[in-house]
C-alpha cells in the first residue's frame, strides 16, 4: 500500500520532526510512505472573512496539484467522521480489498481546508471536535496509520 500525507507548512519543531521520523521508519515495514509538504499561504493574524476564503483557496490550489487522480483521498477536517483506531484499520483493509492501493491524507493549514479539496476528498476524517495545530495532527495521523496496519495483522500494540 502507499500512502501520501500531504500537509500545509513545513515541520518547524524538533520534537514533532523526531516523532514523525520515528513512525515513518516503523511504517517502512507495512506501506510506502511519502510526506508532500505544500507552502503556507503567508496571512497577516487578523483576515477579514474572504481573505480567509482566499487563503484556504490558494493553499487548496497547492493540495490538489499534488493530488493523483487514482488516489483515495482522506481529508482531515474538524467535521468529518470521527473514527476508532479499529475503524480506521478496517477501512485501510477494505480500500487495499477492492483494490485502492494509493491512499493520500490532507491536512491543511491553520484556516482549514479549502471547499475544493474537501469536494474531492472521498472521505472526511475528524480526530476530535478540538482543534489541534496542523503540525502536530500529522504526528498523530502517522501514529494511528502505524496503529491501525498493526490491528489488521493482529500485532500487539498498546492499547
Amino acid at each position: 500500500m502507499q500512502i501520501a500525507i500531504v500537509a500545509v507548512g513545513k515541520l518547524k519543531e524538533k520534537y514533532l520532526r523526531e516523532g514523525i521520523d520515528e513512525y515513518s521508519k516503523r511504517l517502512s515495514a507495512y506501506c510506502k510512505l511519502q510526506v508532500v509538504e505544500v507552502a503556507d499561504e503567508k496571512a497577516p493574524e487578523e483576515l477579514s472573512p474572504s481573505e480567509m476564503e482566499q487563503v484556504k483557496r490558494r493553499e487548496g490550489e497547492r493540495i490538489l496539484a499534488q493530488l493523483k487522480p487514482d488516489q483515495y483521498v482522506i481529508a482531515l477536517a474538524i467535521d468529518g467522521q470521527m473514527w476508532s483506531s479499529e475503524k480506521l484499520s478496517a477501512e485501510l483493509d477494505r480500500l487495499a480489498l477492492h483494490g485502492r492501493s494509493q491512499i493520500a491524507f490532507v491536512i491543511g493549514g491553520s484556516l482549514g481546508l479549502s471547499p475544493e479539496v474537501l469536494k474531492r476528498a472521498d472521505a472526511q476524517l475528524s480526530f476530535s471536535k478540538m482543534t489541534f495545530p496542523h503540525q502536530l495532527v500529522r504526528l498523530i495521523l502517522l501514529e494511528q496509520v502505524y496503529r491501525a496496519f498493526r490491528i489488521s495483522r493482529g500485532e500487539p500494540y498498546h492499547r
